[in-house]
Formats: structure tokens, C-alpha cells, sequence
């Protein structure tokens, strides 16, 4: 059966994925404009910095506001971040594009989709702490389309 455009771009990204380089979440990432990719990202480290597949994670202790405590990996950049750079070192605007990601993107990775003009977020399934991000999309009118309503899980989220 032939894919709809957002599966199409959504197994895309499942294979830009491959590239990331923190087993703790292979995200990937890809922005595109009338149908055509415009930047692609992955989870991992700065350009030129130790990856956590090779020298392990950087993890640091994040509270949540109702006192959860979760581990969280700080030695990568996010795929959506990676992307919104690629297209930025290479001069591209986003301004009116769709970006596919793994999960709702977070807090930050969200601010960065607005500020960039992204009109839609297309992510394949839930994030775990992406109320905050639902409410700034729905003020921005940036559209966020779940494909799958379930929340994303990996270890020592």
C-alpha cells in the first residue's frame, strides 16, 4: 500500500535516525517544504565533541515540576535542534515548513519551531513532559499532528 506523505516522511525519519549516536533515544528528524526535504537532524553530540556511543552518556538529575526525578542524557543535541542548525549553516529558511520528528518535541526544541516559522510538527509519537509545548503550539498556531498516542519510553527517562 502506498504511503500518505506524513508516513512517507515519518519512515524517512526513522532512517535518519540510525545516524544518532546516544542509544539512549536514536531520534531523527526532517523538515520539509512542498514536499521536498529541506534539513534532516539525529540525536548527537556537537560537531567534533565525544559521542555517547563511544565515550558513554553525560547524565544529569532534572526535577520535574511535580517532583519526579528522571535521568537525562545532556552530552547530544536534540534531532529537531540539529535540523533547525543544518538548515541554518546552509542558509535555508523555514519559514512555512512541516517538520517530522520521533516524539512531541520538548520546551526548547519547541521555542526554536516557532521562532523558525515552522507552521506544522508532525511527530510520531508522545512525549512524556509536552504539555507546555502543546500550549505554546496551540498559541502559536504551529499545528501538531501524534501519529501514535502513546508515550515514548526509554531508559532512565
Amino acid at each position: 500500500m502506498r504511503p500518505d506523505w506524513d508516513q512517507y516522511f515519518i519512515d524517512m525519519m526513522d532512517t535518519v535516525a540510525t545516524r544518532a549516536t546516544c542509544d539512549r533515544g536514536r531520534s531523527g528528524c526532517i523538515i520539509v517544504r512542498d514536499k521536498r526535504i529541506i534539513a534532516t537532524g539525529y540525536v548527537g553530540s556537537p560537531s567534533g565533541l565525544p559521542h555517547c556511543d563511544d565515550v558513554g552518556h553525560l547524565m544529569k538529575q532534572v526535577i520535574d515540576d511535580d517532583g519526579t526525578t528522571r535521568q537525562h542524557c545532556m552530552r547530544t543535541i536534540h534531532a529537531e535542534q540539529n535540523a533547525i542548525c543544518q538548515a541554518a549553516r546552509h542558509g535555508i529558511s523555514l519559514a512555512g515548513s512541516t517538520l517530522y520528528c520521533k516524539m512531541e518535541p520538548c520546551r526548547v526544541c519547541a521555542m526554536l519551531i516557532i521562532s523558525c516559522g515552522i507552521e506544522k510538527v508532525v511527530a510520531k509519537s508522545m512525549y512524556h513532559a509536552a504539555q507546555e509545548t502543546r500550549d505554546m503550539f496551540a498559541q502559536a498556531g504551529v499545528e501538531l499532528v501524534v501519529v501514535e498516542q502513546a508515550v515514548e519510553d526509554y531508559a532512565n527517562q
